[in-house]
């Protein structure tokens, strides 16, 4: 009865750490930047301009990641605005459009949107 109680206990936990990483990975928004400037076609005032409004977006998400519940959607809602602006100013609209649709397209797909 006792080693059945421990070995649930333990596969909980390793469950459970499992998520708690699967998380994390999920608000880590780190990004090839010499594929994200072909796939924009940035040139190099650009690119550093954008390399660091990234760099302040991954740091943003990585502290909403360690937020509860719905201060979490919040801060991901205000990093994702600020990111945003930023590069509206930075890109133009072609770039602007197809930046949007990276962004979106990455947010769906790790279930923050």
């Amino acid at each position: 009865m006792m080693t059945a109680l421990m070995t649930m206990s333990m596969a909980y936990a390793d469950n459970e750490n499992n998520n708690s990483t699967e998380a994390a990975n999920a608000y880590d928004m780190t990004v090839n930047f010499r594929k994200l400037a072909v796939a924009l076609d940035l040139n190099m005032d650009q690119l550093e301009a954008v390399q660091d409004i990234h760099h302040q977006f991954c740091n943003e998400m990585m502290l909403a990641s360690q937020a509860n519940g719905d201060e979490r959607q919040t801060l991901v809602e205000q990093a994702v605005r600020k990111d945003v602006r930023y590069m509206h100013y930075v890109l133009d609209e072609k770039q602007y459009k197809r930046y949007l649709l990276l962004l979106n397209t990455t947010l769906v797909n790790r279930g923050l949107r």
